[in-house]
């Protein structure tokens, strides 16, 4: 993956589609709240953001599914942070 200096992540189509793919967990609680996220906000994040939600994409099931469900809250600030901005865009 290529990072240019500007405000997002440089990604082919071809990266940008795997991440869609990735974003699909199997999971319909998972489901409603990454994959919309990514095809309406990622584009726009900045790449620090765009960063955090590809480290995101990495957890497992169980543990987004705690952290979404506010049972729990991610060591990593920067998932933490992010977490709160994916639940806030559907839960103002």
């Amino acid at each position: 993956m290529q990072i240019s200096w500007g405000k997002q992540l440089e990604l082919s189509e071809l990266e940008y589609n795997r991440l869609r793919w990735r974003s699909r967990r199997g999971m319909l609680e998972l489901d409603l709240l990454l994959l919309p996220f990514f095809d309406e906000v990622f584009s726009e994040l900045e790449s620090g953001e765009q960063q955090a939600f590809i480290k995101l994409l990495e957890q497992d099931d169980p543990d987004l599914f705690e952290w979404f469900s506010r049972k729990g809250v991610s060591d990593d600030p920067d998932l933490a942070a992010l977490v709160e901005k994916i639940l806030d865009r559907v839960q103002p």
